[in-house]
């Protein structure tokens, strides 16, 4: 008898990834700035609920 584990195994990269809450990375409001290297973003909540990054 074989007995396949393969969906249990199986390995899902994203599920190691850091996940952040955008509410929390904007403190409850609508923006946050992110910072990478010298270059600052603004992280936008629209009032649909989608995200909006902009340098």
């Amino acid at each position: 008898m074989v007995v396949s584990v393969a969906k249990a195994t199986r390995y899902f990269p994203e599920d190691t990834l850091p996940l952040y809450e955008a509410l929390d990375l904007t403190k409850g409001g609508d923006l946050a700035k992110i910072k990478l290297d010298d270059q600052f973003y603004t992280l936008r909540i629209t009032r649909a609920g989608k995200l909006i990054l902009t340098k």
